[in-house]
């Protein structure tokens, strides 16, 4: 039986034409697409554009260039394709900030806020899901192209292509199951509940420049040089996660889509092809605070439970940066900010460290 292919190129800088040739390489190398994309076919492209709106070198979103480079290719193909994610339409045109609504236009492809273009409600069969409401763009498609940015988050560890498709179910939704599954194990397995409903087709993750520290937002850009490929989101989240020093069953949302058999997430059955893992590893790659919880489950539970009460991740106010927005009073799914006085506050007792605030 074949093993699933996750391929590693390398990619210096964003320089399109580079990227390009990359992207051919490693799309080579996992069998192409052409039989996955037939003329005509509907192709949502879900990027990765995490509010605050920011410039691409911030490394939040998928850079546009990297996008622009696949955009090259898939329009090879003569399928119509659609590029979008949801964001906050409150934030002004956050496309334009990123340089999405440029490239998008300079490309002649349609570019959607999904909550401008509508959500339906369809069935998810999920462990904590039973319906969820999944964006029209995506339902509608026949090929959804899944090119995630490789971050950290300071709650689930690392955000790649199955996290991702979080982003493919409305705003206020989002925030509602932080609080309606607050325990961590619970809120993994509602996300892998909605990528099983999205269904990438592929996924392509950009590498070149990532995030390392307290990600998804709030981390430091780190060069890494490197685009992942594969038919296969959770195969290529456990090939990242590697890379920047993660187990596989550390991230939750790999482990548990692996348990599920939604994809495969033990390196053991996943052929690596194009660079290896071993000669692109950065051992230095800076961990969320997060991570350190992980490896408690090794240490005796009564070391464990008092190391848990001094290392749990509780969001702060930077009181000299609190310019009274209340953007993360909007984004606390529990009510636990207030902005007073024109500064923000945090009631510890109903605080359920979900860190949506720091996004």
């Amino acid at each position: 039986m074949d093993r699933t292919k996750v391929a590693i190129i390398r990619a210096d800088e964003y320089d399109r034409a580079q990227i390009r040739s990359a992207l051919q390489q490693g799309l080579a190398l996992i069998g192409g697409w052409n039989h996955l994309i037939k003329p005509g076919d509907d192709v949502f492209v879900k990027i990765n554009h995490l509010s605050p709106p920011s410039p691409p070198e911030r490394a939040i979103v998928t850079h546009p260039v990297f996008v622009e480079a696949v955009l090259d290719l898939l329009k090879e193909t003569s399928a119509a394709i659609t590029v979008g994610d949801d964001i906050p339409a409150s934030d002004g045109d956050g496309f334009r900030i990123s340089g999405y609504r440029a490239m998008c236009e300079r490309a002649g492809v349609k570019l959607v806020n999904l909550k401008q273009s509508g959500f339906v409600k369809v069935r998810c069969d999920g462990q904590r899901l039973e319906t969820v409401y999944l964006a029209k763009a995506v339902a509608d498609a026949d090929v959804v192209i899944n090119l995630p940015k490789l971050k950290t988050h300071s709650l689930t560890l690392f955000t790649g292509g199955v996290k991702n498709l979080y982003g493919t179910i409305p705003s206020g939704l989002r925030t509602r199951f932080h609080g309606d599954y607050p325990g961590l194990e619970d809120f993994c397995q509602a996300l892998v509940d909605i990528f099983a409903t999205a269904k990438p087709t592929l996924t392509i993750m950009d590498g070149i420049v990532a995030m390392e520290g307290e990600g998804p937002a709030g981390g430091k850009p780190r060069n890494l040089g490197l685009i992942l490929a594969s038919l296969d989101a959770v195969a290529l989240d456990a090939a990242a996660g590697r890379i920047i020093g993660l187990d596989p069953t550390e991230v939750l949302t790999t482990r548990i889509a692996h348990e599920r058999g939604l994809g495969v997430g033990d390196l053991r059955n996943i052929e690596v092809v194009g660079e290896r893992i071993e000669s692109v590893s950065l051992p230095d790659f800076s961990l969320p605070a997060s991570a350190v919880g992980r490896f408690l489950d090794r240490v005796p539970r009564f070391l464990s439970q008092f190391f848990m009460r001094l290392l749990t991740m509780r969001p702060r106010v930077v009181t000299q940066n609190c310019v009274g927005c209340a953007a993360c009073q909007n984004a606390c799914p529990v009510g636990a900010i207030v902005v007073r006085k024109g500064e923000a506050r945090i009631d510890r007792s109903i605080c359920i460290h979900c860190m949506c605030c720091h996004e």
